[in-house]
């Protein structure tokens, strides 16, 4: 994708001088910057297409990095993949909840990054479209007709059910949290567990069958995501 500009908040100066290679070798326009100050400085001066952003960040985190981007409208639909060290679930929960669009977990492939950031952009092109047909990976959602589809097959899916598959298609490969599952389904009500999102999500993978139910992955500690 050239012409597309990359900025990638790093302050480990091998990973960074190793990321932007790889983004080079692609195409993309890369900035960096090492701290989150620095680019968030680069972010209003310059504004990227996708932000790469480590959570580890001197002085000024990621997490507050996201949230600044997330709070205000001219930065809050840029993409953003965090970059985060194993064991923090904690905080990749909360960076998407923040807003955050994706997390990979070092040590990564760069390879497997590039498909991440390419899958991440894919999806920005068409968000803010009105989409009244979703498709991906055989799964078919008609949001007008209220009916669903799984490799040409009809699927009867409670209203609830059909909620949660939208909003899985809607954003492939995009994880998401239990509690965004929650406020998403059921505007946030208190009585609602993530028991039932669990118990939920095992009847929708049930109803759509053995081939499409099982791109509905579970990724632990931190929720559910549909994978393209």
């Amino acid at each position: 994708m050239p012409d597309l500009k990359v900025l990638l908040v790093e302050d480990e100066r091998d990973l960074l001088e190793l990321l932007k290679y790889n983004l080079d070798r692609e195409g993309y326009d890369v900035v960096t910057a090492e701290t989150g100050e620095d680019g968030l400085k680069l972010v209003r001066n310059q504004p990227p297409d996708l932000i790469l952003l480590d959570l580890m960040l001197p002085s000024m985190d990621g997490l507050e990095v996201c949230r600044s981007l997330k709070s205000k409208a001219e930065t809050a639909d840029i993409p953003v993949i965090m970059l985060t060290a194993k064991g923090e679930e904690s905080d990749i929960v909360q960076g998407l909840e923040l807003g955050a669009d994706d997390y990979i977990t070092k040590p990564f492939s760069p390879r497997i990054l590039m498909a991440r950031i390419k899958a991440v952009l894919r999806r920005a092109d068409v968000d803010g479209e009105e989409r009244r047909v979703l498709e991906s990976a055989g799964v078919r959602v008609d949001l007008e007709r209220h009916e669903v589809t799984a490799e040409g097959e009809p699927v009867d899916l409670t209203a609830t059910e059909f909620k949660l598959l939208t909003l899985l298609v809607s954003r492939p490969a995009r994880v998401f949290t239990r509690q965004q599952i929650i406020d998403s389904l059921h505007e946030g009500f208190a009585a609602v567990t993530d028991r039932s999102v669990d118990v939920q999500v095992v009847a929708l993978r049930r109803k759509l069958g053995p081939a499409a139910g099982k791109r509905i992955e579970t990724v632990r500690g931190v929720g559910y995501r549909f994978k393209d």
